[in-house]
């Protein structure tokens, strides 16, 4: 418990002088002073409630008592680390395993995405004896500098905004806005041939790949759903060059597309990665994650003749928590409620969607769903602006949801798996009602939809009368 109760300007005012300038914070017009959470819920210092839409790092459910009593008891009994025998370790390895192919069998516990992402980068290296590594457009792997390096989402805001010479950057396998769409025939294949093609160039330079690295679903890159295959054509490319197969869990796994436990697996059962990193929800937000792979490649690590260590990875209270996380996952049968809660925000954001001409696109996974908002679906202009009116908007309604992506026009739900379809019909119909008013203050009005028929594309822009000019303005809209 902290010793002092600040207010919340005080907080703000220490937080400006104390924390670096470049780590932000959301709503920051108007903060968000959170004090205590429970399950899908979160309370400001006025107790007020907000429901959690966001937060896939408590997985399931913030402050989950089965945690925290895990964490609690392991701490009151030792916390050491991994270079002494402990029974927790590898209790929690053999479990983990279980839920992964079995090739998948060796692991390394560090404590965070960032880490489990560098550290797969140094076993697919040592691995293959080279350094090139392929990426994909918008990704986002971690925040060292290792990291920052494979991360376009990250890369192309700096003031030189060119990859390393070591690595190359294929296209988002994105059938909404990408290169190769739902109405190509083959996608998965199109797509993956940009990979191979990446492959016979850096061999024609002479230089050799490492590995492939890909998130499972890509998160900040706006929830992009590879096509299906997609994944066992690159793998295909990526070791006949002598490279690696590197999937990042680290936002998708646990359970969270609902039909499996990670999200790699959606590709089909005859996919299986060289390396699979895992990070957030691995200990519902207790600092821990994990790279699994395979002895061959655990083999050939060794050879390096470095030995690895890690202060933190592995130690027994992390991995009391990390067998709790497991066994609440199986005890609530949340990957079921994953799938269900899942498939009924869909259909409901789909439903949206017919009525709503800015809602281009509606995709995901279980509970790892976007929204993507255009001004225009034929142009698939972004409507970036409406994207952060929403999300605005949905705060002043005590609703806390993200927008990313690209063009930071897609709407991300990515809940504790504890959500109910209470929370989506809660959730949506405050998001009807500000898209509403957003259509009415800009006049966007869909022909179709208002003759009683499905012709959702043929948008018509209609002049805005001053009184919804006047209602716009005292609601905090833009007409412009």
């Amino acid at each position: 418990m902290c010793a002092e109760k600040l207010d919340k300007n005080q907080t703000i005012d220490l937080r400006k002088k104390h924390i670096g300038p470049s780590c932000k914070i959301f709503f920051s017009d108007d903060p968000i002073k959170i004090v205590r959470a429970r399950g899908q819920y979160m309370y400001d210092e006025k107790g007020q409630r907000y429901l959690d839409c966001i937060n896939n790092v408590a997985h399931v459910g913030h402050c989950h008592p089965d945690v925290v009593k895990a964490g609690a008891q392991q701490m009151e009994l030792l916390n050491t680390n991994s270079r002494f025998l402990h029974d927790n370790l590898v209790l929690y390895a053999q479990k983990l395993q279980a839920t992964l192919p079995e090739e998948l069998s060796v692991f390394y516990f560090v404590n965070s995405g960032s880490e489990a992402n560098d550290l797969a980068l140094r076993l697919a290296r040592q691995y293959s004896a080279s350094k090139d590594i392929i990426t994909l457009d918008n990704a986002y792997h971690g925040h060292v500098t290792s990291l920052i390096e494979i991360s376009p989402y990250k890369f192309h805001h700096l003031s030189d905004p060119a990859p390393s010479p070591f690595v190359h950057v294929a296209s988002s396998p994105d059938v909404y806005r990408g290169k190769y769409r739902r109405d190509h025939p083959d996608p998965a294949t199109a797509y993956a041939d940009e990979v191979r093609d990446i492959i016979e160039q850096v061999q024609n330079k002479g230089g050799k790949i490492a590995a492939f690295i890909a998130e499972s679903l890509q998160s900040c890159g706006g929830q992009v759903i590879p096509p299906a295959g997609y994944f066992q054509q690159v793998a295909q490319h990526v070791r006949k060059a002598g490279g690696l197969f590197i999937a990042d869990e680290v936002q998708v796994g646990f359970g969270r597309v609902g039909t499996h436990f990670w999200g790699f697996q959606l590709q089909g059962d005859d996919f299986v990665p060289d390396i699979v990193t895992m990070g957030k929800p691995i200990g519902n937000g207790h600092p821990m994650s994990c790279v699994v792979t395979s002895r061959k490649v655990a083999q050939a690590f060794m050879s390096s003749g470095m030995e690895y260590f890690n202060t933190f990875g592995g130690n027994p209270v992390s991995c009391a928590i990390g067998l709790a996380v497991l066994d609440v996952i199986v005890k609530e049968d949340l990957q079921t409620k994953a799938l269900q809660v899942g498939e009924y925000l869909t259909s409901l954001l789909e439903a949206q969607k017919e009525k709503h001409p800015l809602i281009g696109d509606v995709r995901g996974r279980g509970l790892f769903v976007g929204v993507e908002l255009v001004k225009d679906r034929l142009k698939l202009t972004p409507a970036t602006a409406e994207a952060q009116e929403v999300i605005y908007h949905l705060k002043e309604k005590h609703v806390l949801l993200s927008a990313d992506g690209p063009h930071r026009n897609v709407l991300k739900f990515k809940p504790p798996m504890c959500f109910s379809t209470d929370d989506v019909d809660f959730v949506v119909d405050k998001i009807d009602g500000i898209l509403t008013e957003i259509e009415v203050a800009t006049g966007m009005k869909t022909a179709g939809i208002l003759n009683g028929e499905n012709t959702v594309n043929k948008i018509q822009v209609l002049p805005i009368s001053h009184h919804q000019s006047e209602l716009a303005h005292s609601q905090g809209f833009k007409t412009s």
